[in-house]
């Protein structure tokens, strides 16, 4: 299960970053479902020595394919976890951004695995939890870096491709600007990833959250006005995706932000 969240993770990185790119249409996906292909014994089996193989030389091919010259503005996708990732929750966003001139960058789904788990450390630090939880904690995100380390060495030896960041600096990070116990749904961990694409060349940030879901209000849509202070130049757009919300405002509203980082672009190349 972990090897096909750790594929889910790299293929997303590798066919977001270069599709926008692609010489002929349809080539990236081509790549993409070829190496699904490729990938699906080592995932049923949960042989790891393939996945190290296989995490090289996918990396090696997507690094490799020709692609246009130019780069695109940036669009990073945060949000509740579903609508985050789910194509039927957030409209397909990710092919509409990619229409509308942008590049995606999503963050890794084992990075929530990750804040789940670090979450236990604050909790017997500050909130009385039980040591043995601590302990568990540790040791699982020991064991997921292990898991990482050849997607991480392959990434950051690559020429396109961005390396994975620890959870312990996005964690830092965080409780610069809100307090690490905020813990429900995606608490801290949505603020740290907004931070995490801020320094990192992703100032337009689509913050997703089902309409009405509290929690998220406050860690999203609560924190943009400071880290706009923090970061200025950031071009945040909360939007709230549920059934009876109009997709034609989201789609406005999408395409507000990003007039605004085609704007920021090309006064920063001139």
């Amino acid at each position: 299960m972990a090897i096909a969240f750790l594929y889910g993770d790299l293929f997303e990185r590798v066919v977001y970053r270069t599709r926008p790119y692609e010489k002929v249409p349809g080539t990236i996906d081509h790549m993409h479902a070829g190496w699904l292909k490729l990938v699906r014994p080592s995932i049923e089996a949960g042989n790891f020595k393939a996945f190290k193989h296989n995490v090289a030389e996918i990396v090696r091919d997507f690094d490799t394919v020709p692609l246009k010259a130019g780069r695109k503005p940036r669009v990073g996708v945060v949000g509740e976890i579903l609508v985050k990732y789910s194509p039927i929750a957030n409209n397909d966003v990710v092919h509409l951004l990619e229409r509308e001139g942008a590049e995606v960058v999503v963050p890794d789904i084992v990075g929530f695995m990750n804040y789940s788990l670090y979450n236990q450390l604050y909790r017997y630090d500050h909130l009385g939890a039980s040591a043995k939880a601590k302990w568990f904690a540790k040791f699982a995100m020991q064991l997921i870096d292990w898991c990482e380390k050849p997607l991480q060495q392959a990434l950051t030896a690559s020429e396109r491709f961005d390396g994975i960041e620890a959870i312990d600096a996005i964690a830092d990070d965080a409780s610069k600007v809100l307090s690490l116990g905020n813990q429900t749904g995606e608490g801290w961990f949505l603020t740290g990833e907004m931070i995490e694409l801020l320094k990192h060349g992703t100032p337009n940030i689509i913050c997703m959250q089902p309409f009405g879901c509290l929690p998220n209000h406050v860690v999203g849509k609560g924190m943009v006005k400071e880290l706009r202070r923090r970061f200025p130049g950031a071009n945040i757009a909360p939007i709230d995706y549920d059934p009876g919300t109009s997709v034609v405002n989201q789609l406005n509203r999408i395409r507000l932000m990003l007039a605004t980082a085609k704007k920021q672009a090309l006064a920063q190349a001139q």
